[in-house]
């Protein structure tokens, strides 16, 4: 795994210094020979090869290894299956068992080496299959599947069996789907559903069950990938495959955990250039959950925030239930790109508009009014007395005549509107069945997205059963919360990809003339002392404040008179973490005697901590501007992560922070200051004037290129505070803490 803490293994940062260097790059990334235009400066991956898996889900031969028939075994029911399944892609199927003449009818062959001829995939039906891995490799098996469970997900003994089982399938050269995996891929899918069709990649094959159901709606899936452990192949694999296929509208994913944060953020980035949906159910939001998913797959959860900030950043959708999930990549596996981004809520109550309305722009719709012509038009059907602004209601009687049509299709003519969503809270035969068969009719004329929620709790209605279920128009919802969830997810996507510029395209591959500066100062294993953190953040031309490190009071004196009064005085070592609560600072000294007390009261402190110093600093005091937090950390899953919050001694009570994983770009950086939740103080509050956002910007990105040069030698960077002066005016780093790997 790259970036990974465990082992002796090529560091990234290594990596770097020997492209750097003009040496050999090192390993192949991903089955390709890696050179350096594919590696960032850290010695990341920019680029990975789409696996060829067409001979996975549709071999022309297959081998059954362990084939059964024997009444009541296990690998009975197995081989049924698969038998079933062979059939219906047209595969011609292999029994392998050592003592039986035939299987079902089919001829058997004893081992691996009797196949009558190469097989695309083999299926393991046994307890240890690694003894098996070297046969089909003589054998130019092209795939294999391991069901065994007992590996990483069982702990320490585990793991390393699984180790040994991905040491050899890579030196194969063929590939594997699991251990601890299922028959989903093996799976019964409907062929007589046409349209894009959602394709499911999941690590619990049962929590996958709920999308496969869909195909009882009339939604197509194309396919279904239950990774496992992940030995060899991945969910980054089969993001990147499902990424390209033609008939692939949406991807749907149950994840437990990563097996490589960078393989995920390129395959993700693969479906976000080809404006390919990708929605997930991600585990780990909690540290029970993050426990238990490690300990049913064996892989890394990652840290939650920062799982979810790299998802964002790649445009994949986040959500929480296994009913978001299938309903949100339904819609966007159907859906067309939007002609607007208002949204219309049509009812026959004014209540169910009102309610769904609140809720709606709660979650972040735009609910826009229509026009006073429009509205003057709908009044043609709707009586004068009833609200038509939007939400738009219709009273309840006009839905059962001719009227209710044409106030549909008034609404979804205005230029303004880009979803039409109707709730239905329960069913009022025969004013629902009309209203259902006229927004059917409508949709089937139109280019734009009309949603139906069908509240009634019974669901065998005709109009729902047999109207909305029989269209591939309507996208029909049973809850207002999914309805709302999809309808976010599917105007969010398609702004997403519209303007969406890849940032491994221009990600930096060579090290800034800032590298060699930045390598002088650090100190494997140390925690740096202010000065040198300051001395790292100059170099990468991050802006500090005007001081000097003394080492008598005398030599404060003058240096206080270079700085200019007044002055900070702070103690400087390198195992000093938080000098405010030591009583290690002092602001605001505007004379010399003030300064020489100070330095003796500091050097005097120390003393009775036990502090090592290697000075003290005399520091210009800067006072005006708003206080920030700009990070670097090192996460175990994704590598360098770049973090920016409100700062000051308050850090860590408001943790109003934001994260991103490298590399991005500076539309990135500004959108990371509007997931604070106190942004509005850099605007400028009670009289202050609006904080320059383009220098903060400006930092993070600085920031930004140390972690990723830096790479695994920098365990953490925090700038705090970093004062963020008036517009045109610049931010100043005032502290800094450097803690080396």
């Amino acid at each position: 795994m790259l970036g990974s803490t465990h082992g002796t293994l090529t560091t990234d940062s290594r990596r770097a210094r020997v492209i750097a260097c003009g040496e050999q790059p090192g390993p192949a990334v991903h089955g390709r020979p890696a050179d350096v235009d594919d590696l960032d400066v850290g010695g990341r991956p920019l680029y990975t090869d789409v696996p060829d898996l067409d001979r996975f889900f549709r071999p022309e031969s297959v081998a059954v290894i362990g084939a059964s028939d024997a009444e009541g075994r296990p690998n009975t029911g197995v081989t049924r299956q698969l038998i079933d399944w062979a059939g219906r892609v047209g595969a011609r199927l292999h029994p392998v068992h050592p003592t039986r003449p035939a299987v079902f009818g089919i001829p058997c062959v004893a081992s691996v080496a009797d196949l009558p001829e190469q097989v695309d995939l083999a299926v393991l039906l046994v307890a240890d299959p690694l003894p098996l891995i070297g046969q089909l490799a003589e054998a130019k098996a092209k795939f294999a599947v391991v069901f065994a469970s007992g590996f990483a997900e069982t702990g320490e003994e585990g793991a390393a069996a699984q180790e040994r089982l991905a040491a050899s399938v890579a030196e194969s050269g063929m590939r594997l789907l699991g251990p601890n995996t299922n028959l989903n891929a093996f799976s019964s899918f409907r062929q007589d559903l046409d349209g894009p069709g959602i394709a499911l990649i999941t690590q619990s094959g049962h929590q996958g069950r709920p999308v496969h159901a869909l195909q009882e709606l009339g939604i197509r899936l194309t396919h279904w990938a239950p990774t496992g452990n992940e030995a060899d192949l991945e969910s980054a694999d089969f993001l990147s495959y499902f990424a390209e296929r033609p008939e692939v509208g949406a991807i749907a994913c149950y994840l437990e955990g990563l097996k490589d944060g960078r393989s995920f953020l390129l395959a993700a980035d693969r479906a976000a250039r080809r404006k390919v949906p990708v929605v997930a159910v991600k585990v780990g939001r909690t540290e029970t959950g993050a426990r238990t998913a490690a300990s049913h797959t064996g892989k890394l959860t990652g840290a939650d925030t920062v799982v979810d900030a790299a998802m964002r950043q790649y445009g994949v959708i986040r959500v929480d239930g296994l009913d978001e999930l299938q309903d949100t990549a339904a819609l966007l596996a159907r859906a067309r790109p939007p002609r607007a981004e208002g949204v219309v809520v049509y009812s026959i109550s004014g209540g169910t508009g009102a309610h769904f309305a609140d809720l709606a722009t709660e979650a972040g719709l735009s609910l826009p009014a229509l026009s006073e012509a429009k509205q003057a038009e709908l009044h043609q059907w709707i009586p004068e007395f009833l609200s038509v602004a939007n939400p738009v209601d219709n009273g309840g009687h006009p839905v059962g005549d001719w009227r209710g049509r044409k106030i549909i299709d008034a609404i979804l003519a205005d230029p303004s509107v880009g979803v039409l969503i109707c709730p239905v809270t329960g069913p009022f035969p025969p004013l629902s069945d009309r209203l259902v068969r006229d927004l059917v009719d409508a949709a089937e004329q139109t280019d734009k997205l009309v949603c139906v929620v069908w509240g009634s709790p019974v669901g065998t209605e005709p109009a729902y059963r047999e109207v909305l279920l029989g269209s591939s128009r309507v996208a029909t919802f049973r809850t207002v919360g999914n309805c709302i969830t999809a309808v976010r997810a599917y105007l969010d996507h398609h702004r997403f990809v519209s303007g969406y510029r890849s940032p491994f395209d221009e990600a930096p591959r060579t090290p800034s003339p800032s590298f060699r500066k930045a390598q002088a100062l650090m100190r494997p294993g140390q925690q740096l002392s202010e000065h040198a953190a300051k001395q790292l953040l100059r170099a990468y031309g991050i802006r500090v404040p005007r001081e000097q490190l003394v080492t008598s009071a005398a030599a404060a004196v003058r240096a206080a008179g270079l700085v200019g009064y007044p002055v900070v005085m702070k103690a400087s070592g390198a195992k000093i973490a938080h000098k405010t609560e030591l009583g290690l600072v002092k602001i605001g000294l505007t004379s010399a005697s003030q300064v020489r007390d100070a330095y003796r009261e500091l050097t005097d402190i120390a003393r009775y901590e036990d502090v090592s110093l290697d000075g003290v600093l005399v520091c210009q005091m800067v006072e005006r501007g708003v206080e920030m937090v700009v990070g670097a950390a090192h996460d175990e899953l994704f590598g360098p992560t770049v973090t920016v919050g409100l700062g000051g001694v308050l850090v860590e009570v408001l943790r109003d922070t934001a994260v991103r994983v490298p590399p991005f770009g500076e539309e990135q950086a500004r959108d990371m200051l509007g997931d604070l939740r106190g942004r509005t103080l850099l605007d400028g509050v009670r009289g202050r004037p609006p904080a320059d956002l383009d220098a903060l910007v400006e930092v993070v990105l600085r920031v930004q290129r140390m972690a990723m040069e830096l790479g695994d030698d920098l365990a953490e960077l925090d700038i705090n505070p970093l004062m963020v002066l008036p517009r045109g005016q610049g931010a100043v780093a005032l502290d800094a803490l450097v803690v080396c790997r």
